[in-house]
This record gives C-alpha cells, sequence and structure tokens, in this order.
C-alpha cells in the first residue's frame, strides 16, 4: 500500500504544480487491486475533490478511467470530444490513448466530488501531464 500512496501523492502534486493558481484537487486513494486474471493489470480507485474554482491541468492516465459524480458539478472533456457538464449519479469515461484536456469543478462557491476508477499497467504512474 505504501507504493499506491506515493503514486496518488504525485497525482496530486502534479495536479496542483500544472493548475498554478487554482485550487489543489484533494485525492484520496481507496483501493489497488492486482487483477489475476489480466496479467500486469490492477484497479486504482480513489476519490477526488475540487476545490471550487479547481481545475487539472491537461494530462493523460494511459488507462481506462471511468467517473461518477458524488456531489457537486464538474466540467470534463477529451482532445476531440466536447465538453459535458456532469452531476451527481452522472459517468465519465477516458480511453488510454485519451488525452484528458479539460477537468474542473463548473463552481466558484461549492465544492464537487467524484469517484475514479482506473484501469492500468501495474506500477505505472497514475497521470502524466501534457505539455
Amino acid at each position: 500500500m505504501p507504493e499506491f500512496r506515493k503514486l496518488a501523492m504525485i497525482a496530486a502534486a502534479c495536479l496542483a504544480q500544472a493548475a498554478h493558481a487554482a485550487p489543489d484537487a484533494v485525492v484520496t486513494p481507496l483501493m489497488e487491486k492486482p487483477l489475476a486474471d489480466y496479467p500486469g493489470k490492477e484497479a486504482l480507485m480513489l476519490t477526488v475533490v475540487y476545490p471550487p474554482g479547481a481545475a487539472d491541468p491537461v494530462h493523460v492516465h494511459r488507462a481506462h478511467g471511468f467517473i461518477y459524480v458524488l456531489e457537486g458539478t464538474i466540467v470534463m472533456a477529451v482532445k476531440g470530444g466536447k465538453e459535458v457538464t456532469l452531476t451527481p449519479g452522472q459517468t465519465f469515461y477516458e480511453g488510454p490513448n485519451d488525452v484528458h484536456t479539460v477537468g474542473r469543478n463548473a463552481s466558484a462557491t461549492q465544492p464537487a466530488k467524484f469517484l475514479v476508477l482506473l484501469l492500468k499497467e501495474q506500477n505505472a504512474p497514475v497521470l502524466v501531464p501534457v505539455k
């Protein structure tokens, strides 16, 4: 589990560093599980809280990413796709080759919280900033 926490902290640091003046997203690891039926793959589950005004930098996950909104409203988009505004109970998907171009809280006054499930290569970085 220490490697899992390290990856989550690196992801949070990358988000904070690239977002400049925007408030930092709060990333909370929930579970990391190797997938025995898929050698070399693992599932990573975490929650992300966007404070009011928070935004992600442009990045890739090199994973199948499934997002489920728990609270608040978020705006998401991948390169070549349209921005979508999501509210509690709505979902978003990004694939291993997608560039995540928009990820932000739609509100300047209320936080937003969502659950993320990543299916990825074992020990691969959680996210890679795109310049």
